[in-house]
């Protein structure tokens, strides 16, 4: 029984023995893994120490190389940035910045009333418009037309229409072109009425053989109309009269296009000179038959390649002396048309010939729209439109004003013409009304 009792104490006591070596063992192992791991912390500081001490001695030896480089003699200076270049516009290019920035915030109905130049009667109503006063004022504030042509009944007195013309001018929202026609001769509205100078007609300067008696008369009307105050003169005609017994008759310089060519550039020196506008009618040339398209229909048979051996180069001579504006006829010339249609509405001969082959960038008008060649056929709205879509700019006397006005609106409106051509219109036609600009902006 004793020896079972010491037999169990002994192994309790091993167990214990081994327990104690264990925990023995264990708290080593635990003493050595800290050692272990503080000493490769003290080794990794010591490494980052080294490490940083090192970049900053290189820093700075890249620091003392630069601070040395920079104070030598050869020291590369810092290059001074480039300043962007800056855009001087020419006069010409801050007009078109004008012109546009005024286009931009005119109303659609101002735009289409703009392209458009009338009698006074036609706006305000009345029989015969003699003074421009609150029924003028009413009606540019209604319709702001692009300008007003006047004759000889609205012409009492020299002072009676220069009140007249500064009184309209004090109505107006945007710039007017005041017409007339002052050609000379039996077309005179100004001498006709006694307020201007009596000048011989074409056909007489023209038989002068001097271009300088046809620049003297541009002078002299030219002074007459400035003084006056009107702004436009629809002259010279450039029409050759080459047929016996030609509707133009005394009103061209001729037959032989050379001679008539340094004429008509003449003409438009001389008015220009005093600044007034020139026009030269009427496109492609009038003067090859001899009906009237005042009274009826015209045409001619003239071929395309005699209209560019002779009329266009009159033309052209007029518009390289600086004619702003040329007048399109109403005469039907199926040689260039292919039709009989008046050239009016021909695209043929306003767009791809004038525009386009002439090199005409300035402003294209119709001549009257209440002769009789145009208003026994087309209705004034219809006349209006098909004008514009051949290439007109500008409708003169419409027969019908406010129905011409309403349709050309309601193409625009119905997309029939864009509002971006009518704009183009209005630049061409502003570019002339605010050309004496240029010399404020030079």
């Amino acid at each position: 029984m004793e020896e079972n009792n010491q037999a169990k104490e002994d192994r309790r006591e091993a167990r214990r023995k081994r327990r104690i070596r264990n925990q023995i063992v264990a708290y080593i192992t635990v003493i050595l893994l800290i050692l272990a791991v503080g000493t490769g912390i003290v080794w990794g500081v010591n490494k980052l120490t080294v490490e940083r001490r090192d970049a900053e001695q290189e820093s700075q030896a890249s620091q003392d190389a630069l601070d040395q480089m920079l104070a030598s003699e050869d020291a590369i200076e810092t290059p001074s940035p480039t300043p962007e270049p800056v855009v001087e516009l020419t006069p010409e290019q801050k007009l078109d910045e004008i012109v546009n920035a005024g286009i931009e915030v005119m109303p659609l109905e101002a735009k289409v009333a703009g392209l458009f130049i009338v009698t006074p009667e036609a706006i305000t109503g009345v029989s015969t418009a003699v003074q421009a006063g609150d029924g003028t004022r009413e009606a540019l504030a209604q319709y702001p037309v692009g300008g007003i042509i006047y004759f000889k009944k609205n012409i009492q007195s020299a002072d009676q229409i220069t009140t007249m013309l500064d009184n309209t001018e004090l109505y107006m929202r945007y710039p007017l072109f005041l017409a007339v026609d002052e050609e000379g001769g039996s077309v005179a509205r100004l001498a006709e009425a006694g307020v201007g100078t009596k000048v011989d007609n074409a056909k007489t300067i023209g038989e002068s053989g001097d271009t300088n008696n046809a620049y003297q008369a541009g002078l002299t009307i030219g002074g007459d109309l400035s003084r006056i105050g009107f702004n436009l003169d629809f002259a010279p005609v450039a029409d050759l009269a080459n047929v016996e017994g030609s509707a133009i008759g005394t009103r061209s310089y001729g037959a032989d296009a050379a001679a008539a060519a340094g004429y008509v550039g003449a003409a438009v020196r001389g008015l220009s000179e005093q600044g007034i506008t020139s026009c030269l009618k009427h496109f492609p040339g009038i003067g090859g038959s001899t009906q009237d398209t005042h009274t009826g229909l015209a045409s001619t048979s003239r071929t395309a390649e005699q209209f560019r051996a002779e009329e266009f180069t009159v033309f052209q001579a007029g518009i390289d002396a600086g004619a702003d504006m040329v007048m399109i006829g109403h005469i039907s010339a199926p040689e260039l048309t292919g039709s009989n249609e008046p050239c009016t509405f021909s695209e043929a001969v306003v767009t791809d010939i004038l525009r386009n082959e002439l090199g005409f960038d300035g402003v294209i008008i119709t001549d009257a729209m209440n002769m009789k060649a145009v208003s026994d056929y087309y209705d004034s709205a219809d006349a209006a439109i098909q004008a514009l879509r051949a290439g007109c700019d500008m409708i003169l006397m419409p027969e019908d004003f406010e129905m011409a006005y309403n349709g050309v609106l309601q193409a625009v409106n119905d997309g029939i013409i864009s509002e971006e051509r009518i704009n183009d219109s209005l630049r061409r036609i502003y570019r002339i009304k605010y050309a004496d600009r240029i010399s404020e902006l030079d």
